[in-house]
C-alpha cells in the first residue's frame, strides 16, 4: 500500500486488496505497518488511536477476516496506551471467524538521524512488552514490525519459545524509509529467513505518499533458503506465494542449524 492521511480511504483500499487476495486463493494475508494512516506528523496518529477491541479500524479487519474466511494480519494500527501522549503500534491478527487471535505491540522503536531525515518513534509510542506468536491452523506465525527486523534475538525468542515448535512463518509489516530500505531491507529479510529456516512475509508501504514521505516498499515473501519468491517494488498491489511445509522440513533436515544452535 501507499497509505494516505485518510483512514476511510485506506480502509477501502485494504478491503479491496484483501478481497483480491482472497479471490486469488490466499488463506492468510498481511497488511503493511500503518496501513490505516500515514499522516504528516508522528503525533497525528494519536488522534485516530483506538481502544483495545473497539473502533472502525479493528472492526474493518475483523469483518474482512470473517467475510473472506481467512487469517488477516492487520499490519499495525495505533492502540491507546492509557497515556494521552502515547500509543502502542499494534499488530492485530484476526481468525477466519473474525475473532482477535493475537496482538503484538512493536517492541523496538525506530530512531534515525542522518542530518537530513529525522525519525524518533519514542516521541509518541510506547514499546511493547513481549514477543508474540500464534497458530494459524497448522502454521506457526511469529509477529514483528519494521524496525524489529534489525534485532535477530527477537526472532530467536520466537523460534525457540519454551514449549512451542519453531515458527513456520515470520511476519514483518513495515514502513521502511527509502534510505534505510534501499540499504538493508532485502538483506535483513533474507537473513531472518535463512537463520530461522522459515518463510518470511513482509508487506510494506511503498511509494511517495501524499505527505511527501517516500517509503522503500519491496513487499516480498522469502522462503526458508533465503530465496525471494515474489516481490512488488512500489505501489499498491497483492504479493502472493505458496507455503510448503515440505520445503521447511527439507531445509531443516539438510542443514540442521536449528539443532546445532548453542547459547553463548
Amino acid at each position: 500500500m501507499v497509505s494516505t492521511p485518510s483512514v476511510e480511504r485506506n480502509l477501502a483500499t485494504a478491503r479491496r486488496l484483501i478481497a483480491q487476495a482472497a479471490r486469488d486463493g490466499a488463506k492468510l494475508v498481511g497488511l503493511p505497518e500503518y496501513f490505516c494512516f500515514m499522516g504528516p506528523n508522528d503525533r497525528d496518529k494519536l488522534a485516530i488511536a483506538e481502544a483495545p477491541g473497539e473502533g472502525p479500524i479493528q472492526q474493518a479487519l475483523s469483518d474482512a477476516a470473517r467475510e473472506h474466511e481467512l487469517w488477516v494480519m492487520g499490519g499495525t494500527l495505533p492502540i491507546r496506551s492509557g497515556e494521552p501522549d502515547y500509543a502502542f503500534n499494534a499488530s492485530c491478527v484476526y481468525a477466519p471467524d473474525g475473532r482477535l487471535a493475537a496482538r503484538y505491540d512493536k517492541m523496538h522503536l525506530f530512531r534515525y538521524d542522518n542530518g537530513r531525515e529525522n525519525h524518533d518513534e519514542g516521541r509518541v509510542l510506547r514499546a511493547g512488552p513481549e514477543p508474540v506468536a500464534f497458530d494459524a491452523g497448522a502454521v506457526r506465525v511469529g509477529l514483528s514490525v519494521c524496525y524489529d527486523l534489525r534485532f535477530p534475538e527477537l526472532y530467536r525468542r520466537l523460534t525457540f519459545a519454551p514449549g512451542q515448535r519453531p515458527c513456520d512463518l515470520l511476519a514483518v509489516p513495515a514502513a521502511f524509509t527509502y534510505t534505510t530500505g534501499r540499504a538493508h531491507w532485502e538483506l535483513l529479510l533474507r537473513a531472518r529467513a535463512v537463520e530461522n529456516q522459515c518463510y518470511v512475509i513482509a508487506p510494506a508501504q511503498g511509494g511517495t505518499h501524499e505527505t511527501g514521505r517516500r517509503t522503500w516498499g519491496h513487499s516480498m515473501i522469502v522462503d526458508p533458503w533465503g530465496e525471494v519468491l515474489n516481490v512488488l517494488p512500489e505501489g499498491e498491489g497483492v504479493v502472493m506465494a505458496e507455503m510448503d511445509a515440505a520445503r521447511i522440513a527439507s531445509v531443516r533436515a539438510q542443514l540442521p542449524a536449528l539443532e546445532h544452535r548453542r547459547c553463548i
